[in-house]
């Protein structure tokens, strides 16, 4: 299972260094882009979509300048903007958790019985992190069979995403610590991630098990995560635009060389190679930072897509938990083409298995609006307003109209 690509915990606005508080519209943007491509790379894995935009770091690195924002405020000291970020990402894991768990242990997982686990009480005590993630959520590697209704594997592609919530955790409880050290000593913070990178990344040191994932997942996307607050701090918009994109190009470029030398079974995918992933990242989230405008509204371009965008950013922890297991439930729903009177003919079974790709796309689209519609409502109350089944903006615009 590859790293999924995206941070939905912060699907809300994040305000600029210097235009105060409101949403930013540009980055609004990148995480709707964010979540698009996470849901597509999924559903095709191509590889070339983690070089064509790194997901993961932009979206770490806006969830950065958020905490940042946050931490800054007068009126909030640490503690409570921590618990802040854990009401909202607690209660959708808790209800993905209690809809995931139900159907492993009516499939017939008994977590006491997992060799993966170890067996005993002691090893299953990790399905806590179902209830807090402090470790990766445990799963069982293969369940049902291969031949039922979905693949034997959709336990691990259903829950493997969950490491993102692992490492959304540490970040947020390390960001007072981070941050402080970041305006002590803003370069070698900075940079510190990509030299953790160099060396747990590559092999040079091996720490095992889920502590070395999540040592690993922490020194990837860091940098990313701390480049967020020199966006918000106003630090990186000190930075001579031609020295930042010109570096950024070098850390990028190297990043592509270690991983042509060093390609995993998918070849370009950098989610396989740590250290060109945050290369490319870091790079990535400089250049896109460094000419972020600061929008309050959509430039008339991409107006029309504005209720998406709004929509999306609304419900990105509910897209971001739900999106692989309803990415398989295409497959059962697919299948019953296959059944239908004009489908008896060799050509038509064998157009449908060259388009089938295609039609998962079209499919799982009206699948995540219901999981909208019937799991979205719970982001509200983790964030304690009132429940809205489809936030896409529009009353809001429509009274704006009206008081104009």
């Amino acid at each position: 299972m590859t790293r999924a690509e995206t941070s939905p915990a912060d699907a809300v606005g994040t305000g600029r260094a210097g235009t105060g508080g409101g949403r930013d519209r540009y980055l609004d943007l990148l995480r709707s882009l964010a979540l698009l491509r996470v849901v597509i790379y999924h559903l095709f894995g191509w590889p070339w979509l983690t070089v064509l935009f790194p997901s993961m770091g932009v979206m770490f690195a806006l969830a950065g300048s958020l905490m940042a924002r946050s931490l800054n405020s007068p009126d909030r000291p640490a503690p409570s903007v921590i618990r802040a970020r854990l009401r909202r990402l607690l209660p959708p894991l808790w209800l993905f958790g209690a809809v995931l768990l139900t159907m492993m242990f009516t499939a017939g997982w008994n977590p006491l019985k997992d060799p993966d686990l170890g067996g005993g009480w002691t090893n299953a005590s990790q399905l806590l992190d179902y209830v807090l993630p402090v470790g990766a959520p445990p799963y069982p590697e293969h369940l049902g069979s291969a031949s039922g209704l979905l693949d034997d594997t959709w336990a691990e592609q259903a829950a493997g995403p969950l490491w993102y919530l692992r490492a959304y955790l540490w970040f947020v409880l390390l960001s007072p610590l981070l941050l402080r050290s970041f305006r002590r000593w803003p370069l070698p913070t900075t940079l510190a991630p990509l030299a953790l990178t160099a060396v747990v990344g590559t092999g040079l040191v091996r720490i095992p098990g889920e502590t070395g994932n999540a040592v690993t997942d922490f020194a990837v996307y860091g940098g990313c995560w701390i480049l967020g607050f020199a966006h918000h701090e106003g630090v990186l918009a000190r930075v001579p635009r031609y020295a930042a994109v010109s570096l950024s190009c070098l850390v990028m470029a190297a990043g592509l060389w270690w991983a042509s030398g060093h390609q995993g079974p998918d070849g370009w995918d950098l989610n396989d190679i740590p250290l060109a992933q945050a290369c490319w990242s870091f790079g990535a989230v400089v250049i896109l930072l460094q000419y972020a405008p600061s929008w309050r509204e959509l430039p008339d371009g991409l107006r029309r897509w504005d209720r998406w965008i709004t929509l999306s950013n609304n419900r990105a922890v509910t897209i971001y938990l739900w999106h692989n297991m309803l990415i398989m439930a295409t497959v059962p729903i697919i299948d019953q083409a296959y059944d239908l009177p004009f489908m008896a003919s060799d050509r038509a079974s064998a157009l449908l298995d060259s388009t089938y790709g295609f039609w998962m796309f079209v499919v799982v689209w009206p699948l995540i609006a219901v999981a909208v519609l019937a799991f979205g409502w719970v982001e509200d109350a983790a964030a304690g307003r009132r429940a809205r089944l489809w936030p896409d903006g529009r009353r809001r615009g429509r009274a704006r109209r009206r008081a104009l």
